[in-house]
């Protein structure tokens, strides 16, 4: 017996309205979680309860989309947090390409940079959840209130709470032009191994994490800490890391990065943080399954060919 006609149309009006919201949908995943394989995982499950739900009474499909993708990617939070406390070495989030979408489906690209997400590990499920809405999105108070079931009072105080923690943890991030001409200078330095120039760029208390989940051989295992410190460890390993690696300029989660290739094989993705005119982090990407939301190649042989891994002896 085929399908009526009718019921054709109707599954074909809600995967056009479902795919006009996905990259938002996407976008508030992923910031709630920062990381873009359970941000996929969270879609797809708003999908299910799309194709689910009674669509004729849904009055507005794209609110009735961002609160399920929220609900579900804050009780996702939970799980993600639970692996996080057992995962080995520094943990960073996945990072995203934004070359086409710089904003990543939202209103501002705020929440978006591997800094800020980081640092949004330190907040609850609905503080991060209230401030991604309101502060990438610029969704009204009262709409995150029914998203979150809350009240307006009470999301105006998760807000404000989020802002004072992240305001409190770090100056704010530079720009992205000045972004870009730190992490040039700070690449060109690093890879001919040119202390002075290091020094110059790098905050007194700069830190260094290399996220290799532990998969990847032979990376460092606890963040390098000081700038002499990181000055010392990039200047030995420049006498040999750098020798074969090809280096594909890209742009991750809305700032200027590198893809690190070895072999025509995609191993690392490198960037770093800019505050107060000094960098106050580099991070390095290596774990496979990380780099697979903006670099695929880098599943497919995460150890082959065999090749010294970036270590620190720090």
């Amino acid at each position: 017996m085929n399908p009526h006609p009718d019921s054709i149309r109707l599954e074909d009006d809600a995967t056009v309205v479902f795919e006009a919201s996905r990259r938002r949908l996407f976008g508030i995943a992923y910031r709630i979680l920062g990381n873009a394989s359970d941000a996929e995982d969270v879609v797809q499950e708003t999908w299910v309860r799309w194709q689910l739900c009674e669509r004729a009474a849904v009055r507005e499909p794209s609110a009735f989309l961002a609160t399920a993708a929220t609900r579900i990617a804050i009780n996702v939070l939970a799980s993600a947090r639970h692996r996080r406390e057992t995962y080995i070495g520094p943990w960073l989030p996945s990072p995203v390409d934004t070359s086409a979408d710089p904003t990543l489906g939202a209103e501002r690209a705020e929440a978006l940079d591997l800094a800020t997400l980081l640092l949004m590990e330190r907040l609850t499920p609905a503080e991060r959840a209230a401030y991604v809405l309101r502060e990438a999105f610029d969704y009204p108070y009262e709409r995150i209130a029914d998203i979150l079931e809350s009240t307006t009072a009470a999301v105006r105080q998760l807000v404000s709470r989020a802002r004072k923690h992240l305001a409190n943890s770090a100056p704010r991030a530079a720009d992205r032009t000045a972004h870009r001409a730190f992490f040039r200078a700070f690449l060109d330095a690093a890879r001919t191994g040119d202390l002075a120039a290091l020094e110059g760029l790098l905050a007194a208390d700069a830190v260094s994490y290399t996220d290799g989940g532990g998969v990847v051989r032979r990376t460092a295992r606890r963040p390098i800490r000081g700038r002499e410190t990181i000055v010392r460890f990039l200047s030995g390993v420049s006498q040999w890391f750098w020798d074969d690696i090809a280096v594909e300029h890209i742009e991750a989660n809305g700032r200027a990065a590198v893809l690190l290739l070895r072999h025509g094989i995609p191993f690392a993705l490198l960037t770093v943080t800019v505050r107060s005119l000094a960098i106050s982090q580099i991070l390095w990407v290596m774990n496979p399954a990380k780099l697979a939301s903006i670099a695929p190649a880098a599943v497919q042989a995460p150890d082959a060919p065999r090749r010294r891994q970036l270590v620190a002896q720090a």
